[in-house]
């Protein structure tokens, strides 16, 4: 091995996201600078599987970790990766590629890999919940209840996530939080509240599109309750990067939060699920990922997003309408089945 070269572990989960990632790692003798770099890829065998990997790396002086694949590998990675010299780098191959997103990584791999060769390294901020490392958002409320069906659905993708979304929202109830900060304490009757230190969940759904990566704060947005009709313009405001200008949004911004509630619960890191109590922190860490970015990300247009954002739009509309539509002809079956034992108990007693 030539020492005058970096070194590069590439983790490859094969099970994550939607995407093959066989293309990633076919492309790589092609697309790789051989004159500054020397590779290995290792492959996930479990869950937990690449924190232990990425910890290695790091130990062993890597200077580039690459994660090949969804939030959630990126997530174990990353956090192996946290206050050390090697950097994190990211193919995207996952469902929602929030991290990826927000850094400007290309999802087409041809053109993340690229990164690589021409990127440089920045350094960000990331979170903290119950003492699990986050890097994009983690919250508690609705958003935490999908990401435990999500996990437990089998299928991936936006369109699953947003079967789930929609069929939950119409049964789901929003609870009372009590949330101290060190500007003081408050209290909400929220329907879920995102600590964002990105500013989205993934395919372009910016929970909290002031957010930047590397100003030391959270920022947190609180989605009161509401009714039907104002989903769809909350929809089309969570993936046109406006959402906070909602009447049923409360954002602000703090380094560290504890939030109350009247029961232990589902919370969320990154879309994943975890099991916190009736008290749980979350707190901000400053500078403390190195990660590889492009170089000229400053140039990057939103406008060739415009017609996937639309379609994203246009197929939640869809699916909202559909589920609606199911809710209202199964409440109307129900009805009609108590009317029709209604009249067969008086049938009877005449």
């Amino acid at each position: 091995m030539d020492d005058n070269k970096k070194k590069i572990t590439f983790i490859v989960n094969p099970i994550s996201g939607t995407q093959s990632k066989e293309l990633v790692l076919s492309l790589l003798d092609e697309k790789l600078d051989k004159t500054k770099y020397v590779w290995e890829i290792v492959y996930t065998e479990r869950a937990g599987h690449a924190v232990e990997i990425a910890a290695d790396a790091a130990k062993n002086n890597v200077d580039i970790v690459v994660a090949v694949g969804g939030d959630g590998t990126i997530n174990e990675v990353a956090r192996s990766l946290v206050h050390t010299t090697t950097a994190l780098a990211i193919i995207p191959c996952g469902s929602g590629n929030g991290l990826a997103r927000h850094l400007q990584i290309p999802m087409d791999p041809r053109k993340a890999l690229d990164i690589l060769n021409n990127g440089k390294t920045d350094i960000i901020d990331y979170g903290k919940i119950d003492g699990t490392a986050f890097f994009c958002t983690c919250g508690v409320g609705f958003d935490a209840f999908v990401s435990l069906k999500f996990a437990n659905a089998g299928k991936r993708g936006l369109l699953t996530y947003l079967e789930k979304t929609l069929q939950e929202s119409l049964v789901y109830q929003p609870e009372t939080y009590e949330l101290e900060t060190e500007d003081g304490t408050t209290r909400y009757k929220a329907f879920l509240i995102a600590c964002g230190n990105a500013s989205q969940y993934g395919n372009n759904a910016y929970i909290a599109p002031q957010a930047a990566l590397n100003d030391g704060l959270l920022d947190v947005t609180i989605l009161e309750p509401f009714t039907v009709l104002d989903v769809p313009s909350l929809a089309f405001q969570l993936f046109n990067k406006t959402i906070d200008q909602n009447s049923r949004i409360k954002t602000f911004r703090c380094k560290r939060m504890c939030i109350h509630r009247s029961a232990p619960g589902v919370a969320h890191y990154d879309g994943d699920p975890m099991q916190a109590g009736k008290d749980i922190d979350i707190v901000l860490i400053q500078k403390g990922l190195h990660v590889v970015v492009p170089n000229t990300s400053h140039k990057r247009k939103e406008n060739p997003n415009v017609l996937q954002k639309a379609q994203e739009y246009v197929n939640g509309i869809r699916l909202i309408n559909e589920a609606i539509v199911d809710d209202i002809a199964h409440k109307n079956k129900e009805i009609l089945r108590h009317n029709k034992q209604f009249i067969k108990k008086l049938t009877k007693k005449d």
